[in-house]
């Protein structure tokens, strides 16, 4: 004979776990009261952003437009290329310094690992603000900030690659009396580098995504043309500009993906 009673659907919450939930609750409450959030507003919107896409629509296709836009275009990504490469190569002996039980003591593992935090805490558009105080305007100061933020990302996702790498090799080159530094180089690294190849493709689409934007504060790129046309209420360019930098955004992102599939697929 079985039950025919069905189940409860939700276990009653402990007394501490429902003051839990009413102050997260609040939490939240209190947060989009702080933010503004207005249902007015959102009813309100719709015709508002109608407007824009009516004033805007069609884009600006004339090929003094293209041809300007475009070669910003092609600075951005200058900018976030060379950004991410020399990002990814500085990370390396940077990871290895954080890595733990590799070459140095916690102490130091523990201030990098810090460092690295504190790159990772401050956005790429603080640092493009900083750099262009000191090295002026232009794409230079987009490229370095592009560098500090892909930095403080590979850093720590390098550290934890090696330390989740394969320990088979590094024991037995150890075991052999090779140095610590020959141990890193010949067996911890090779045996992370799918991992580092995949997070520096990751490294790659972040980058791109946020060198679209550094021109807004004068860090060079396709940004100081859209700030330029809002500001103008040139719609018309100003959607050109949105339409350019999600057609490269979207097609960098399907090339690393191929990329990451392809190294996945080398790796089974």
């Amino acid at each position: 004979m079985t039950d025919a009673t069905l189940p409860t659907r939700f276990d009653r919450p402990p007394a501490l776990a429902f003051v839990g939930y009413v102050l997260g609750l609040a939490l939240i409450f209190w947060c989009l009261a702080a933010a503004g959030f207005s249902v007015d507003k959102v009813m309100s919107s719709p015709p508002r952003f109608a407007d824009f896409l009516g004033r805007a629509f069609p884009p600006n296709l004339s090929p003094d437009a293209l041809t300007r836009l475009g070669w910003k275009m092609v600075e951005t990504l200058q900018i976030a290329i060379a950004g991410a490469v020399l990002g990814v190569i500085i990370s390396v002996p940077v990871a290895v310094l954080a890595t733990r039980g590799l070459i140095a003591g916690p102490w130091v593992n523990q201030a990098v690992r810090m460092g690295l935090s504190f790159l990772r805490a401050v956005p790429e558009i603080a640092w493009a603000l900083v750099f262009v105080v000191a090295v002026g305007l232009g794409p230079f100061a987009g490229m370095l900030a592009i560098l500090v933020d892909t930095v403080g990302f590979c850093g720590r996702f390098f550290a934890d690659d090696m330390e989740a790498a394969d320990k088979g090799p590094a024991e037995a080159l150890t075991a052999t009396g090779a140095r610590r530094i020959d141990v890193v180089a010949c067996a911890t690294i090779p045996a992370a580098l799918p991992a580092f190849v995949s997070t520096g493709l990751f490294a790659l689409e972040k980058a791109v995504r946020s060198s679209t934007i550094l021109g807004l504060v004068g860090a060079g790129g396709i940004g100081i043309e859209l700030k330029v046309g809002f500001d103008l209420f040139d719609y018309p360019t100003a959607l050109t500009v949105i339409l350019m930098i999600a057609v490269v955004v979207i097609l960098i992102e399907q090339l690393s993906g191929l990329a990451r599939r392809k190294i996945i697929g080398e790796q089974r």
